[in-house]
Protein backbone atom coordinates (compact mmCIF):
# COMPACT_ATOMS: atom_id res chain seq x y z
CA UNK A 1 0.00 0.00 0.00
CA UNK A 2 1.23 3.84 -0.89
CA UNK A 3 2.39 5.67 2.15
CA UNK A 4 -0.20 7.84 1.10
CA UNK A 5 -3.20 5.37 1.37
CA UNK A 6 -1.41 4.52 4.79
CA UNK A 7 -1.31 8.15 6.28
CA UNK A 8 -5.44 7.98 5.31
CA UNK A 9 -5.64 5.30 7.00
CA UNK A 10 -4.07 6.62 9.93
CA UNK A 11 -5.57 9.60 9.88
CA UNK A 12 -8.79 7.43 10.76
CA UNK A 13 -7.67 6.61 14.35
CA UNK A 14 -5.52 9.92 14.85
CA UNK A 15 -8.08 12.61 13.84
CA UNK A 16 -11.31 11.73 16.40
CA UNK A 17 -9.23 12.55 19.24
CA UNK A 18 -7.08 15.47 17.35
CA UNK A 19 -7.74 18.80 19.37
CA UNK A 20 -6.38 21.92 17.38
CA UNK A 21 -8.50 24.30 18.71
CA UNK A 22 -10.04 24.65 22.34
CA UNK A 23 -13.55 26.37 21.10
CA UNK A 24 -16.21 24.03 22.91
CA UNK A 25 -14.34 21.27 23.91
CA UNK A 26 -15.27 19.26 26.97
CA UNK A 27 -13.78 16.00 28.19
CA UNK A 28 -17.57 14.16 28.58
CA UNK A 29 -17.65 14.07 24.83
CA UNK A 30 -14.73 11.29 24.63
CA UNK A 31 -15.32 7.83 25.52
CA UNK A 32 -12.24 6.57 27.59
CA UNK A 33 -13.41 3.13 26.13
CA UNK A 34 -13.95 4.23 22.17
CA UNK A 35 -11.83 1.76 19.80
CA UNK A 36 -13.62 3.31 16.27
CA UNK A 37 -14.76 -0.33 16.09
CA UNK A 38 -11.43 -1.78 15.73
CA UNK A 39 -11.81 -5.41 17.31
CA UNK A 40 -8.63 -7.53 17.63
CA UNK A 41 -6.76 -9.64 20.31
CA UNK A 42 -3.42 -8.58 21.78
CA UNK A 43 -1.21 -10.63 18.36
CA UNK A 44 -2.99 -8.72 16.20
CA UNK A 45 -2.37 -5.24 17.88
CA UNK A 46 1.10 -6.28 18.48
CA UNK A 47 1.53 -7.14 15.53
CA UNK A 48 -0.14 -3.60 13.85
CA UNK A 49 2.08 -1.61 16.94
CA UNK A 50 5.46 -3.23 15.63
CA UNK A 51 4.52 -1.95 11.80
CA UNK A 52 4.02 1.25 12.84
CA UNK A 53 7.29 1.02 15.53
CA UNK A 54 9.43 -0.17 12.83
CA UNK A 55 8.10 2.35 10.55
CA UNK A 56 8.84 5.44 13.15
CA UNK A 57 12.29 3.82 13.76
CA UNK A 58 13.15 4.85 9.82
CA UNK A 59 11.76 8.53 10.33
CA UNK A 60 13.78 8.42 13.53
CA UNK A 61 17.29 7.24 11.76
CA UNK A 62 16.21 10.34 9.50
CA UNK A 63 15.05 13.03 11.83
CA UNK A 64 19.17 12.42 13.62
CA UNK A 65 20.82 12.46 10.22
CA UNK A 66 19.63 15.39 9.15
CA UNK A 67 19.99 17.47 12.54
CA UNK A 68 17.41 19.93 11.70
CA UNK A 69 13.81 18.98 13.32
CA UNK A 70 13.40 17.84 16.83
CA UNK A 71 10.49 16.07 18.90
CA UNK A 72 8.98 16.67 22.12
CA UNK A 73 5.89 14.48 23.01
CA UNK A 74 4.28 15.14 26.38
CA UNK A 75 2.43 12.47 28.10
CA UNK A 76 -0.33 13.41 30.79
CA UNK A 77 -2.93 11.39 32.42
CA UNK A 78 -3.93 9.90 35.82
CA UNK A 79 -2.44 7.37 37.89
CA UNK A 80 -2.43 3.63 36.53
CA UNK A 81 -3.83 5.31 32.61
CA UNK A 82 -0.69 3.70 31.22
CA UNK A 83 2.01 6.07 30.44
CA UNK A 84 4.91 4.24 30.99
CA UNK A 85 4.26 1.27 29.05
CA UNK A 86 2.58 3.55 26.04
CA UNK A 87 6.06 4.76 25.76
CA UNK A 88 7.88 1.67 26.54
CA UNK A 89 6.02 -0.13 23.37
CA UNK A 90 5.75 2.69 21.27
CA UNK A 91 9.16 3.93 21.07
CA UNK A 92 10.59 0.03 21.24
CA UNK A 93 12.23 0.36 17.98
CA UNK A 94 13.50 3.78 18.28
CA UNK A 95 17.44 4.13 18.83
CA UNK A 96 17.91 4.98 22.29
CA UNK A 97 20.80 7.10 20.86
CA UNK A 98 18.46 9.62 19.31
CA UNK A 99 16.39 9.94 22.32
CA UNK A 100 15.90 10.39 26.06
CA UNK A 101 12.90 10.43 28.47
CA UNK A 102 12.25 12.61 31.34
CA UNK A 103 10.14 12.00 34.33
CA UNK A 104 9.24 14.92 36.59
CA UNK A 105 8.95 14.09 40.45
CA UNK A 106 9.05 16.32 42.98
CA UNK A 107 10.67 20.16 42.56
CA UNK A 108 13.98 20.06 44.28
CA UNK A 109 15.10 23.15 46.19
CA UNK A 110 17.37 24.11 43.21
CA UNK A 111 13.59 23.96 40.99
CA UNK A 112 11.71 26.13 43.07
CA UNK A 113 14.39 28.62 42.99
CA UNK A 114 14.07 28.93 39.46
CA UNK A 115 10.59 30.18 37.33
CA UNK A 116 8.11 27.25 36.61
CA UNK A 117 9.12 26.25 33.32
CA UNK A 118 13.05 26.58 34.07
CA UNK A 119 13.45 22.23 35.26
CA UNK A 120 11.54 21.57 31.98
CA UNK A 121 13.41 23.77 29.58
CA UNK A 122 16.69 22.06 30.87
CA UNK A 123 15.15 18.61 28.88
CA UNK A 124 14.22 20.34 26.09
CA UNK A 125 15.09 17.45 23.10
CA UNK A 126 18.38 19.36 20.74
CA UNK A 127 18.20 18.87 16.87
CA UNK A 128 17.65 15.39 15.97
CA UNK A 129 16.16 14.18 19.14
CA UNK A 130 13.27 12.95 20.33
CA UNK A 131 12.16 14.11 24.11
CA UNK A 132 9.67 12.55 25.93
CA UNK A 133 8.14 14.56 29.00
CA UNK A 134 6.40 11.50 31.14
CA UNK A 135 4.35 14.23 32.85
CA UNK A 136 5.83 18.21 32.02
CA UNK A 137 5.29 21.68 32.64
CA UNK A 138 1.42 20.75 32.52
CA UNK A 139 1.76 19.66 36.44
CA UNK A 140 2.01 23.72 36.81
CA UNK A 141 -1.74 23.93 36.18
CA UNK A 142 -2.61 20.23 37.19
CA UNK A 143 -1.68 19.40 40.21
CA UNK A 144 -0.41 22.43 41.15
CA UNK A 145 -3.29 23.98 40.99
CA UNK A 146 -6.00 21.06 42.57
CA UNK A 147 -3.24 21.01 45.33
CA UNK A 148 -2.38 24.64 45.85
CA UNK A 149 -0.29 24.52 49.36
CA UNK A 150 1.95 23.53 46.77
CA UNK A 151 1.92 26.92 45.21
CA UNK A 152 2.97 28.05 48.28
CA UNK A 153 6.26 26.55 48.40
CA UNK A 154 7.12 28.30 45.13
CA UNK A 155 8.34 31.15 46.38
CA UNK A 156 6.32 33.41 44.29
CA UNK A 157 6.14 37.07 45.30
CA UNK A 158 2.45 37.63 46.62
CA UNK A 159 1.75 40.27 44.33
CA UNK A 160 1.82 37.83 40.85
CA UNK A 161 -0.06 35.08 42.77
CA UNK A 162 -3.40 36.68 41.78
CA UNK A 163 -7.06 35.24 40.62
CA UNK A 164 -5.71 34.57 37.42
CA UNK A 165 -2.43 32.68 37.88
CA UNK A 166 -3.60 29.74 36.02
CA UNK A 167 -4.97 31.72 33.47
CA UNK A 168 -1.99 33.26 32.61
CA UNK A 169 0.27 30.06 33.44
CA UNK A 170 -1.70 28.63 30.66
CA UNK A 171 -0.95 31.70 28.31
CA UNK A 172 2.23 31.52 29.31
CA UNK A 173 2.83 27.76 28.17
CA UNK A 174 0.62 28.29 25.16
CA UNK A 175 3.23 31.22 24.02
CA UNK A 176 6.42 28.70 24.98
CA UNK A 177 5.04 26.12 22.86
CA UNK A 178 4.80 28.45 20.13
CA UNK A 179 7.91 29.78 20.47
CA UNK A 180 9.04 26.20 20.47
CA UNK A 181 7.36 24.92 17.06
CA UNK A 182 9.52 28.47 15.52
CA UNK A 183 12.33 26.81 16.79
CA UNK A 184 12.16 23.80 15.09
CA UNK A 185 10.41 21.38 17.70
CA UNK A 186 7.84 19.57 16.76
CA UNK A 187 5.15 19.64 20.06
CA UNK A 188 2.52 16.73 20.29
CA UNK A 189 0.61 16.52 23.40
CA UNK A 190 -0.67 12.73 24.79
CA UNK A 191 -3.75 13.13 27.44
CA UNK A 192 -4.31 9.59 27.86
CA UNK A 193 -8.25 9.47 28.95
CA UNK A 194 -8.55 6.95 31.23
CA UNK A 195 -12.22 6.06 33.20
CA UNK A 196 -12.60 6.09 37.04
CA UNK A 197 -13.67 2.40 36.75
CA UNK A 198 -11.26 1.46 35.02
CA UNK A 199 -8.83 2.87 37.12
CA UNK A 200 -9.87 1.04 40.03
CA UNK A 201 -9.80 -2.29 37.99
CA UNK A 202 -6.49 -1.30 37.75
CA UNK A 203 -5.30 -0.22 41.15
CA UNK A 204 -7.22 -3.64 42.36
CA UNK A 205 -4.94 -5.70 39.81
CA UNK A 206 -1.99 -4.22 41.30
CA UNK A 207 -3.17 -5.03 45.05
CA UNK A 208 -3.60 -8.51 43.96
CA UNK A 209 -0.66 -9.11 42.12
CA UNK A 210 2.70 -9.35 44.40
CA UNK A 211 5.05 -8.45 41.29
CA UNK A 212 2.91 -5.49 40.76
CA UNK A 213 2.75 -4.35 44.28
CA UNK A 214 5.64 -2.10 43.78
CA UNK A 215 3.49 -0.02 41.44
CA UNK A 216 0.94 1.03 44.21
CA UNK A 217 1.12 3.77 46.27
CA UNK A 218 -1.64 4.53 49.49
CA UNK A 219 -1.47 8.42 47.56
CA UNK A 220 -3.10 6.98 44.04
CA UNK A 221 -6.34 6.42 46.41
CA UNK A 222 -5.97 9.86 48.28
CA UNK A 223 -5.86 11.67 44.59
CA UNK A 224 -8.84 10.23 43.26
CA UNK A 225 -10.94 12.00 45.78
CA UNK A 226 -9.97 15.07 43.78
CA UNK A 227 -10.66 13.45 40.08
CA UNK A 228 -13.27 16.19 38.86
CA UNK A 229 -10.96 18.67 40.32
CA UNK A 230 -8.24 17.29 37.71
CA UNK A 231 -10.21 16.61 34.98
CA UNK A 232 -11.99 20.07 35.41
CA UNK A 233 -7.86 21.24 35.42
CA UNK A 234 -7.32 18.67 32.40
CA UNK A 235 -9.95 20.42 30.49
CA UNK A 236 -9.04 23.86 31.58
CA UNK A 237 -5.32 23.25 30.16
CA UNK A 238 -6.10 21.66 26.69
CA UNK A 239 -9.13 24.05 25.98
CA UNK A 240 -6.47 26.56 26.64
CA UNK A 241 -3.53 25.01 25.16
CA UNK A 242 -4.85 22.99 21.61
CA UNK A 243 -3.23 24.34 18.68
CA UNK A 244 -2.43 23.69 14.81
CA UNK A 245 1.51 23.93 15.87
CA UNK A 246 0.73 21.80 19.42
CA UNK A 247 -1.96 19.85 19.10
CA UNK A 248 -3.23 17.40 21.77
CA UNK A 249 -4.39 13.73 21.39
CA UNK A 250 -7.27 13.05 23.73
CA UNK A 251 -6.40 9.29 23.87
CA UNK A 252 -8.87 6.68 25.20
CA UNK A 253 -7.02 4.72 27.47
CA UNK A 254 -9.31 2.10 28.93
CA UNK A 255 -8.30 -0.12 26.40
CA UNK A 256 -4.24 -0.62 26.32
CA UNK A 257 -3.91 -1.72 22.89
CA UNK A 258 -5.70 0.86 21.38
CA UNK A 259 -3.96 3.62 23.49
CA UNK A 260 -0.53 2.89 21.94
CA UNK A 261 -2.23 2.32 18.50
CA UNK A 262 -3.64 5.71 18.36
CA UNK A 263 -0.28 7.36 20.03
CA UNK A 264 2.20 5.58 17.63
CA UNK A 265 -0.22 6.59 14.53
CA UNK A 266 -0.32 10.33 15.76
CA UNK A 267 3.99 10.29 15.72
CA UNK A 268 4.39 8.46 12.36
CA UNK A 269 1.76 11.27 11.03
CA UNK A 270 3.81 13.83 12.56
CA UNK A 271 7.15 12.67 11.68
CA UNK A 272 5.93 12.01 8.12
CA UNK A 273 4.73 15.72 7.49
CA UNK A 274 8.13 17.07 8.27
CA UNK A 275 9.31 15.12 4.64
CA UNK A 276 12.61 14.16 6.35
CA UNK A 277 16.25 12.49 4.34
CA UNK A 278 19.10 11.86 4.73
CA UNK A 279 21.67 14.81 3.99
CA UNK A 280 22.97 14.88 0.59
CA UNK A 281 26.53 14.54 0.01
CA UNK A 282 28.27 17.25 -1.71
CA UNK A 283 30.97 16.76 -4.88
CA UNK A 284 33.77 17.54 -1.97
CA UNK A 285 32.70 14.94 0.50
CA UNK A 286 32.32 12.88 -2.71
CA UNK A 287 35.75 13.28 -3.34
CA UNK A 288 36.97 12.44 0.49
CA UNK A 289 35.09 9.31 0.30
CA UNK A 290 35.99 8.39 -2.92
CA UNK A 291 39.85 8.71 -1.54
CA UNK A 292 38.66 7.11 1.87
CA UNK A 293 37.92 3.78 -0.46
CA UNK A 294 41.43 4.28 -2.21
CA UNK A 295 43.55 4.16 1.01
CA UNK A 296 41.32 1.18 2.35
CA UNK A 297 41.92 -0.59 -0.92
CA UNK A 298 45.87 0.12 -1.18
CA UNK A 299 45.78 -1.47 2.56
CA UNK A 300 44.29 -4.99 1.56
Amino acid sequence: MPRKDIIDQIQKYTHPFRITSGKGFQLKDFDPGETRGLRMDKGEAAELLQRGTQWLAEEQDMLYAQDRWSLLLVFQAMDAAGKDSTIKHVMSGVNPQGCRVSSFKQPSQEDLDHDFLWRYVRRLPERGQIGIFNRSYYEEVLVVRVHEEILKRQKLPPQVMGKRIWDERLADIAHFEGYLTRQGVVVLKFFLNLSREEQKKRFVKRLDTPEKNWKFSASDVHERRYWRDYMRSFEDAIRATASEHAPWYVVPADNKWFTRLVVAAAIVEAVEQLDLAYPKVSAEQKKELAAAREELARES
